[in-house]
């Protein structure tokens, strides 16, 4: 009997997950609450990892198309301290792809959107409830009333799942307040800051604050703006008059590039889940990516729910009575230290000592790193990138 397997949620993960099992010959259906591709901007620029994003790419028969889009040379990122002076500065090989390239989010979605039957993604579908069903699977009711049944759920709609509570009752905690801002046509209107932020990506590095800007593949500068989670209400980061104030001595070169920023500022909190969080196995339903195991953006999160995508299909193309627990198991083995160094990068790069920590980070020359904590650090060191899920998430974004 054929599975009917339904993925909540029509991000990088959920659609991965759809296109490889596709090439399983597994259908599948991904649900996504969105009216179609365009209906809003998908972020900033991610790069991805050979381990994870990359594989996970490679298992979906996409690594020739990546390679076609992707950006090697927005791998080259300054980091500079608030009076302009550059503390870091990383250039790739020009045109190599041995290393993390980068690629637009939203080029990304496309490729894996293209990949698909014209049927496989559910447009205007936002998932609100979903129920066990006495003889096996769950009813899904969405926005609207309309309801349909699957056998397997895969919760992969991010920070605010709503597949989640059905295995767990984990209360997400803030870490961090995004702010971000939108140049376009830098290089025609804004060519000074277009140099500035160079092919890649950009960390200013203060006190607490960080200000990022990356470059985008359309010509378009996304500037980043992290900060201690408080308890101050959004509005607050809502004028860019007051953002100034917060950057108040800082090079007037940098903080241009708030000055610059098309339209008003546009905050949010970024959350995390308890580093460690697991839940009991239940049969024909499981999370995948941010849903599993939101972490402070520094650049594993869209590379890890790939590889979530990658091992779950691989799982219920060969092992499906066994798939979901088999890979429950191993992705809770892999994230728990992946998520701990988010936590201790997330930290450090707000910290009142961040830009003699981050000198350190880049320059640092690991000895012989101890299996238990070094061997993170250096995964940490490597995966560094400037801010771009959300661009700044901080630090927050290190890479992918």
């Amino acid at each position: 009997m054929m599975m009917r397997i339904a993925i909540a949620g029509g991000g990088l993960g959920g659609l991965t997950l759809a296109r490889i099992l596709h090439r399983h010959g597994i259908d599948a259906v991904v649900y996504e609450r969105e009216a179609g591709r365009s209906t809003r901007s998908q972020g900033g620029m991610l790069n991805l990892h050979p381990e994870s994003g990359q594989q996970a790419l490679a298992d979906a028969g996409l690594a020739g198309r990546f390679r076609s889009e992707a950006r090697p040379e927005g791998e080259e990122h300054r980091i500079l301290d608030p009076a302009g002076r550059t503390l870091v500065h990383h250039k790739p090989q020009p045109g190599s792809f041995s290393g993390r390239p980068e690629i637009d989010r939203g080029t990304l979605r496309d490729l894996l959107l293209d990949s698909l039957p014209a049927d496989a993604v559910a447009w205007q579908h936002r998932l609100v409830a979903a129920a066990p069903r006495p003889d096996g699977g769950f009813g899904l009711t969405f926005a609207g009333g309309h309801r349909t049944d699957c056998d397997i759920l895969v919760g992969a709609d991010g920070a605010r799942s709503a597949v989640r509570p059905l295995l767990t009752d984990v209360t997400l905690s803030p870490v961090a307040t995004l702010v971000e801002l939108g140049i376009s046509d830098a290089d025609r209107r804004h060519p000074d800051l277009a140099e500035l932020v160079g092919p890649g990506n950009l960390w200013c590095i203060g006190v607490n604050q960080i200000l990022a800007a990356q470059r985008l593949g359309d010509g378009g500068i996304r500037v980043g703006i992290s900060l201690p989670a408080d308890d101050r209400h959004l509005d607050t980061y809502r004028s860019k008059r007051a953002l100034l104030d917060m950057f108040d001595g800082w090079n007037p070169d940098l903080t241009a590039l708030i000055e610059a920023g098309d339209g008003p500022p546009t905050p949010r909190r970024i959350e995390a889940m308890p580093t460690g969080t697991r839940w009991a196995h239940q049969p024909g339903i499981t999370l995948i990516g941010d849903a599993a195991h939101l972490m402070p953006p520094v650049g594993e999160g869209a590379n890890q729910a790939m590889l979530d995508a990658a091992e779950l299909a691989a799982q219920l193309a060969t092992n499906p009575d066994s798939a979901i627990r088999t890979y429950e198991e191993a992705m809770f083995t892999r994230i728990h230290p992946i998520a701990e160094m988010s936590a201790r990068v997330q930290a450090m790069m707000l910290s009142h000592t961040a830009a003699d920590d981050i000198i350190r980070f880049f320059t640092a020359r690991p000895a012989e790193p101890s299996p238990a904590s070094g061997r993170v650090d250096e995964q940490a060191r490597r995966s560094a990138r400037p801010p771009r899920k959300p661009i700044a998430s901080g630090p927050q974004r290190m890479s992918g």
